[in-house]
């Protein structure tokens, strides 16, 4: 049972945990959703403008998290808005969850068949990946985080250095002129700019968990800082390593940049390989961070056994991990994800922080 949240990780392990939550399916499409967006190669400076505004939603999440030590969103909402309300909206929560998680479960199968396992049947590469994050799941947050602990530096690791050799295709030029069509296609590819943050919403739920909440602040802006510097560096060094209009239409433009050379006596010739074989365990990551969010969420929502409530949903992400019929359909539903988390995740705090004030004030005018 983790309704007392009492499984506490440490600062380094919360900000790893944020950072595998963020990073995921993301550095593999997002150039090419950003770009095709904005038709400039201005995609730099929306990220840049993007992950600032995410991290002042981040910092008013905190905030509202430490009003409430040791409770989770789907506990303290219920002191601010009331049971049946907090109740819907934790509902809300759940479901979307849910279906993120359904989603990068297919976002890492389509990758894998792709790349890897060509013809193999679809639910034989969906279902192995989702008992094996069953297992790591029903060990708690603890047991994920020291997971995280390993793959993190690996990914931080292959990701810099396929960046570094493809620094000889890169040309500058691509990335110029900056502004050249104003400032219109910048806003434009703003909400794809921020998009790519989801997964951040878990920090209404990891605050509970740290050993140190009044150091949140600080720990969370730290946690979502590095998927925001490895998103800018993706997008400076594929759109100049390849052009607008080679990313544009492409499906994979991060995969297809390193497909494009050769290292000649390195260890690996073609680091594609290292790099897709480390992304899928980074999309393994971001599954069980949602998986455990929407387990968590119905547990404590519903005073259910917690190990009950995971095997429970094995068949539900199952089956929202198989609704798509295509590609094109998984990234329709990858858009209507990242709209729906920038409305719920936009508003929730907000709105949230904005009643908290309200009674506490009044509270202290009655008193």
């Amino acid at each position: 049972m983790f309704e007392r949240t009492d499984d506490k990780i440490t600062n380094s392990q919360a900000v790893v945990f944020l950072t595998n939550t963020v990073l995921g399916a993301g550095i593999l499409t997002m150039p090419s959703g950003i770009t095709q967006a904005m038709k400039t190669p201005d995609s730099w400076l929306t990220i840049l403008i993007g992950g600032i505004v995410v991290m002042l939603a981040i910092f008013l999440m905190v905030k509202l998290c430490q009003q409430f030590p040791g409770q989770t969103v789907f506990q303290y909402a219920a002191r601010i808005v009331g049971k049946l309300p907090a109740g819907l909206l934790s509902l809300m929560l759940i479901v979307y969850f849910l279906t993120i998680a359904g989603f990068e479960i297919r976002s890492l199968a389509e990758v894998t068949l792709f790349f890897l396992l060509e013809g193999t049947p679809m639910w034989a590469v969906v279902m192995p990946f989702i008992w094996v994050g069953t297992y790591l799941v029903t060990g708690g947050i603890n047991a994920i985080a020291r997971v995280y602990q390993v793959v993190f530096p690996i990914t931080i690791f292959v990701l810099l250095v396929s960046f570094g050799v493809s620094f000889r295709l890169f040309d500058i030029d691509n990335l110029r002129p900056v502004l050249g069509n104003g400032i219109v296609p910048v806003l434009r590819g703003l909400k794809s700019s921020i998009l790519v943050f989801t997964g951040c919403e878990v920090v209404m739920t990891l605050v509970a968990f740290m050993q140190y909440p009044k150091q949140a602040v600080k720990t969370m802006l730290g946690g979502i800082a590095i998927p925001f510097s490895l998103y800018l560096l993706t997008l400076v060094f594929v759109i100049g390593g390849l052009s607008i209009d080679s990313v544009i239409t492409s499906a994979w433009p991060t995969i297809d940049l390193i497909r494009s050379f050769e290292v000649t006596g390195f260890f690996v010739e073609r680091l594609e390989f290292p790099l897709m074989v480390v992304w899928l365990m980074q999309m393994f990551c971001n599954f069980c961070s949602f998986f455990f969010q929407s387990s968590l969420g119905i547990s404590q929502l519903f005073k259910l056994s917690y190990p009950a409530v995971i095997f429970g949903l094995v068949p539900v992400i199952f089956l929202a991990a198989m609704i798509p019929k295509t590609l094109n359909d998984l990234f329709a539903l990858g858009d209507t994800i990242g709209t729906t988390g920038l409305w719920l995740f936009g508003l929730l705090p907000v709105l949230l922080s904005i009643v908290w004030l309200i009674r506490t004030k009044g509270l202290k005018q009655h008193v």
